[in-house]
């Protein structure tokens, strides 16, 4: 195991090896460090989803409404585990303040770079040599039980087409039919043919093994306990296999990020937004295109000889617990869909959940803190580290080399909340 290295990035899932293959390709030394095991937490059991259609930040006008409106219900799509936590408190007055419509308008334009920058990446990922993720080009379907619900997308879907991401409108047949029949009551969806699906655990292991084969060491079971700084620079990682010396350091550990950062006098407003995944052996009758369950915020996604629902969001902190309410309420809302995946019919493999990172504006943080020269920060990324982790990870590649970047980040400068 390397203990001075030129580049340590701290967090193996998909943003922290998908840095260290950017970094590689540039030329840079790279070591990757996790307290877990590779391709291990939100990268694990997320939805698979990748998704330059979901341009639209979380923090939008109506969030709220509908938040404080589920926000204590524990089986609806949006739960906040009450809890006396300050931070808590400052993320969600922030989450308010950013639900304006002008930040909106503002961030669309940067996700759907940052969306289809990375969807093009993943095309060049999934055709190097040994790194197989059944990842599929079918597009996505976003579907709905309701005509207002329908009508309520199609008015974002207005707004995405004016910033060049496309879908159409799509009946309850033609879903059907381009699902090889399987039976659908809904009264209509959008359909984005530009999005794609893969299996997220498989593509970090298979980037990690080829990342090995390239001369990138990768260490699970490496728990970072604190830091050693000299004046603006971070002289050491202490870890709990020893210390580590960088000439530049990458923390990329999602939500456990903000725990990290706070060792350094860095105060990362992200909260953890605890998913659940429950995965099935696929079964005979299966979807082949993945579909967003609308009203539920439920996600249904084929992954190879396996079937994953996923979904709700919970501030939760980082509880790991296992809600069981939560569980059934995702179990309970596919078959409302889709009859023919109604839960008992089906083989269960895994119930999963973790905690993605969620920023209070929606955005990332991404780029050098100020005040630490030898540090950047790429954490935040909520529901789509994932389908962004190929784009974050060239970025962080430019950053570290200190060229310009490739999209201008200016709105996810990781010092705008602080």
């Amino acid at each position: 195991m390397k203990r001075n290295i030129e580049v340590l990035v701290i967090g193996a899932g998909a943003v922290g090896i998908s840095a260290a293959h950017y970094l590689r390709q540039k030329g840079f030394e790279v070591s990757v460090i996790d307290s877990g095991q590779v391709g291990a937490g939100c990268s694990y059991g997320n939805a698979g989803l990748i998704v330059p259609s979901l341009s639209v930040p979380l923090a939008a006008p109506g969030v709220v409404g509908q938040a404080l409106r589920w926000m204590f219900e524990p089986e609806s799509p949006f739960y906040i585990r009450p809890r006396a936590n300050l931070d808590l408190l400052s993320w969600l007055w922030r989450f308010w303040s950013a639900s304006t419509e002008t930040h909106k308008r503002r961030a669309m334009p940067l996700l759907r770079d940052l969306g289809v920058a990375s969807r093009r990446l993943f095309d060049e990922l999934a055709d190097l040599e040994g790194v197989e993720f059944a990842f599929e080009r079918r597009g996505r379907f976003s579907v709905y039980r309701t005509e207002a619900a329908l009508a309520h997308s199609v008015a974002d879907a207005e707004l995405l087409r004016e910033i060049g991401i496309e879908s159409r409108v799509v009946g309850p047949a033609e879903v059907r039919d381009l699902q090889h029949g399987i039976e659908v009551r809904i009264h209509g969806g959008l359909f984005y043919p530009d999005d794609a699906h893969l299996e997220p655990a498989r593509f970090v292991r298979a980037l990690a093994r080829y990342l090995e084969a390239s001369g990138v060491e990768v260490c699970p079971g490496v728990e970072v306990l604190d830091f050693t700084t000299e004046g603006n620079r971070i002289a050491a990682v202490r870890t709990t296999r020893g210390d580590f010396t960088a000439r530049q350091i990458v923390l990329a550990a999602g939500s456990w990020s903000a725990p990290l950062a706070r060792r350094l006098g860095l105060r990362l407003p992200i909260q953890g937004g605890k998913g659940y995944s429950i995965t099935f052996r696929r079964p005979e009758r299966c979807p082949l295109i993945p579909m967003s369950l609308g009203e539920a915020r439920v996600s249904v996604t084929p992954m190879g000889d396996t079937l994953r629902f996923a979904g709700t969001l919970e501030l939760a902190g980082l509880d790991s617990t296992i809600d069981p309410r939560r569980v059934q309420a995702i179990l309970r809302a596919v078959p409302t869909y889709v009859p023919e995946l109604a839960p008992e019919k089906l083989d269960l493999l895994e119930i999963w959940r973790g905690p993605r990172p969620c920023t209070p504006d929606g955005l990332p943080l991404l780029g050098r803190p100020r005040g630490w020269d030898n540090l950047v920060l790429a954490a935040g990324h909520a529901m789509i580290g994932v389908s962004l982790a190929p784009v974050t990870g060239k970025l962080v590649a430019e950053i570290v080399g200190r060229e310009r970047t490739s999209i201008d980040i200016g709105l996810l400068d990781p010092d705008r909340l602080a």
